[in-house]
């Protein structure tokens, strides 16, 4: 079974679609995917994608990747110290989900002068690097969280764009919640730029925004942008996905091996964590007679004599809440299920994040819960990258590369009005 064919068992039992590529020559192209994590854009990109270089720092991460792919691309350690003659060929894409504590909401703000997020230069430098040889990647992906779009008040996106606009690159970018394709709330920025000899078909540029991928901080931000680096922004034009069918529920392990049911007392403490907002979602569950699923996070709130106290805040909407990871300083998810007067909790089971995540049922997760947890929180959507694939990378590079003038002219985008 291929990598498309394993994803569309999960799509079909969990999402209630498929998602299908389309039939385009070439039948193959190939990507370099940067801090790779557990290999997320691998798995979304599928089988027509094949991976020449990968690269993270975390060895725990690295294991999980060599347990799932092929190890023989992938090369643990700085991405500083990676050089162009790692990188075999060029490739038709470089994927870089760079570190996004520093513009998380649940980090410190460092932003891209953090110890994470920051590196984002080197690998840009590798990027610039590779471009002044002419193996620049025809399409680089950056992905990151929303925060990115404010960190320091939108220097950090600027900056980010600026170093496209320099390098000739035609590119926009979209906000897709998750939400779309898997029952969990994840917002995700992803920026898409174009080498200036791959032709962009017309039928992926929009002349506006769209109010599906364009948020109001996206747009916010592009505004902020110079007259010269707006010159090279486009706005992508990206089918939606079919409607969602199915739910939080219906993702559950009954008897999962990772995790325990909380004893009795344990869910009344948690419970009685819940404000009277929260405790009447739970007495409203009971009474559909359905079995329901909360989604609970622990947060500190100012309670009604302005002190701070831990609360428990939970939705019975079908939907996750986002998996975050807590070096990111967020707390791991707790669900709540409710079956008439019956009312258990435990954490949400390893294997019940990574089909949140939209993973295939045997790729292989590690053994330890939190190194689980971790692993899943901080990745990628795979059904996401499928579509960002399947929609907007695959036609760009099904279209023969122009041939480069000697002065590396840039990419011809629409003018704008």
């Amino acid at each position: 079974m291929d990598d498309l064919q394993t994803l569309n068992v999960i799509t079909d039992r969990v999402l209630g679609y498929r998602v299908e590529s389309p039939d385009l020559t070439p039948p193959a192209f190939s990507f370099y995917e940067f801090f790779s994590g557990g290999g997320m854009a691998r798995a979304g990109l599928g089988s027509r994608w094949t991976c020449l270089f990968a690269n993270d720092f975390d060895h725990k991460k690295s294991a999980v990747y060599r347990d799932n792919w092929d190890g023989d691309t992938l090369k643990t350690g700085d991405v500083g110290k990676v050089k162009v003659t790692d990188l075999p060929g060029r490739a038709g894409l470089a994927w870089a989900s760079f570190p996004c504590q520093d513009l998380s909401l649940a980090g410190m703000g460092a932003g891209l002068r953090g110890d994470r997020s920051g590196t984002f230069w080197p690998f840009w430098k590798l990027m610039t690097r590779l471009i002044a040889k002419r193996r620049g990647p025809r399409i680089i992906v950056l992905e990151n969280v929303c925060g990115t779009l404010t960190s320091h008040g939108g220097k950090d996106f600027t900056a980010l764009a600026d170093a496209l606009a320099d390098s000739g690159y035609a590119f926009g970018a979209v906000v897709i919640d998750a939400e779309r394709f898997v029952p969990q709330s994840r917002k995700r920025l992803f920026v898409v730029a174009v080498s200036p000899d791959s032709p962009i078909p017309p039928s992926l540029l929009a002349k506006e925004p769209s109010s599906i991928w364009h948020t109001k901080a996206l747009r916010t931000a592009h505004d902020r942008l110079s007259e010269a680096t707006r010159e090279r922004w486009v706005w992508w034009k990206i089918a939606p996905p079919p409607k969602r069918t199915s739910g939080f529920v219906d993702l559950l392990e009954d008897e999962p091996e990772s995790v325990e049911w909380h004893f009795k007392a344990e869910t009344k403490r948690l419970l009685k964590m819940m404000s009277a907002v929260n405790i009447a979602k739970v007495r409203e569950a009971k009474t559909t007679g359905k079995r329901m699923v909360g989604a609970v996070y622990k947060r500190t709130r100012l309670d009604e004599n302005g002190e701070k106290v831990q609360r428990a805040e939970v939705r019975f909407d079908g939907v996750s809440g986002c998996l975050r990871t807590s070096s990111g300083g967020s707390s791991r998810q707790l669900i709540v299920v409710v079956h008439g007067d019956e009312v258990r909790s435990r954490l949400v089971s390893s294997r019940e994040t990574a089909r949140l995540m939209g993973l295939p049922e045997d790729y292989r997760l590690p053994a330890n819960y939190n190194e689980a947890y971790h692993l899943t929180g901080d990745g990628l959507v795979v059904p996401v990258v499928r579509h960002l694939a399947a929609m907007l990378l695959e036609p760009i590079l099904a279209k023969k590369p122009k041939k480069a003038s000697a002065s590396h002219a840039r990419n011809t985008v629409p003018a704008k009005r």
